[in-house]
């Protein structure tokens, strides 16, 4: 049923940007945070209808579009949304972009958790913000929150951009957690502004939108999209839903300040078809990427690897931890991408906490992935 497709000059980020991230295209990708598998039929079935008109002009968001995100958000996590709270985005990093500016202003500090996706800590330094980061715990292989610290960085701060689920380490927050963050927030009047992309993809464990918790309504900001979900980030369709009448208006005016408005309408009819009808393949594409996972960790423990994948709670993204490899991390790039021709996201790009670390995309067929670690075991062994 999943299967890899080649995806070599389609314009994709993955394939043909290889040579200007990496300075060859003499390797494997499996680094920016897409699936080399496809849509479900539902999506590619709505795209091709959609395609089938003529035009392709300016298009509105129609009344199905709010219903399917409604319907979705119900259905996963029994949360009532209301059709008003929902805004319609051109994408969650410009979303977090206009968030910045609707509910801070320069100078203002900006809490975060590092190791944490790099659009997080360049959208704070980009606007002029101060960063704070609340680094997190890593400690046995398992990442936690320092909440003594989270507390100190709030009283500096006006907002907290929040991962859930986090990437790149994979944690789903526990329930309990995020409590105690809201409460937090709360006593020192900090709002919380969620990226929530990849809550779909969750394992074994319940994901808790922020949103849903009711002590925080009137304080948060909860950003989501099918993009990761449904293989289709490149339609460039996401929505924020804020509760808040006030919040609400005030990132609405950050968007339309920002002249990014119009829908695309691929992106409408994908994620229409996606909420509709796309629940029971997402539930097998789960079960095969958690079994990419067991086969990654698996292979790198059987083959006595100094190198350890941190338990994946969610996403389709592997964290790995290379400090045993006892390299710089430039030499650590250089391993995987000269060596072992692998090319996987630079855990520095994540801040100084992913020093040692690599981020690998799991999002593909096991075939690509049994090649990847065979280039990888040759290449360790080449080096001993």
């Amino acid at each position: 049923m999943f299967k890899a497709i080649d995806r070599s000059g389609t314009y994709t980020v993955k394939f043909d940007e290889a040579m200007k991230k990496f300075g060859t295209d003499d390797l494997l990708p499996l680094w920016v945070a897409d699936m080399d598998l496809a849509s479900p039929l539902c999506v590619q079935e709505a795209m091709q209808k959609r395609a089938a008109h003529p035009l392709y002009g300016y298009t509105v968001y129609p009344d199905r579009y709010f219903e399917a995100i409604v319907g979705w958000v119900k259905k996963r996590f029994a949360w009532e949304v209301k059709r008003e709270w929902i805004v319609p985005c051109y994408g969650v990093v410009p979303s977090i972009n206009f968030a910045i500016e609707a509910y801070s202003k320069k100078g203002d500090g900006i809490l975060i958790q590092t190791p944490l996706y790099p659009p997080f800590a360049s959208s704070v330094r980009h606007r002029n913000r101060k960063l704070l980061d609340n680094t997190l715990v890593y400690e046995d292989g398992v990442y936690s929150i320092d909440f003594e610290d989270f507390e100190q960085k709030a009283k500096e701060a006006s907002l907290f951009l929040l991962c859930s689920p986090h990437n790149p380490t994979g944690r789903v927050w526990h329930k309990d957690e995020l409590e105690r963050i809201i409460d937090i927030c709360i006593v020192h009047n900090v709002l919380i502004v969620s990226d929530e992309i990849h809550a779909d993809i969750v394992y074994d464990k319940i994901h808790h939108i922020i949103g849903s918790f009711e002590a925080i309504h009137d304080r948060c900001v909860i950003l989501n999209a099918p993009s990761k979900t449904f293989n289709v980030a490149g339609l460039n369709t996401s929505y924020a839903i804020i509760p808040d009448d006030g919040l609400r208006r005030r990132y609405i005016v950050e968007q339309n300040r920002s002249g990014i408005t119009n829908g695309n309408p691929f992106g409408i009819e994908a994620l229409i078809s996606a909420y509709e009808d796309g629940e029971s393949w997402l539930e097998e594409l789960k079960k095969y990427l958690k079994g990419n996972m067991v086969y990654v960790r698996s292979f790198l423990d059987a083959h006595s690897f100094p190198i350890r994948a941190v338990p994946v709670e969610a996403t389709f993204l592997m964290w790995l931890d290379c400090k045993g490899m006892g390299l710089i991390q430039e030499e650590l790039v250089d391993f995987f991408v000269y060596q072992a021709k692998l090319g996987l996201n630079d855990g520095l790009s994540f801040g100084k906490a992913g020093e040692g670390f690599m981020r690998l995309n799991a999002g593909t067929s096991r075939e690509v992935l049994e090649d990847a670690l065979q280039r990888l075991l040759l290449a360790y062994e080449g080096r001993n």
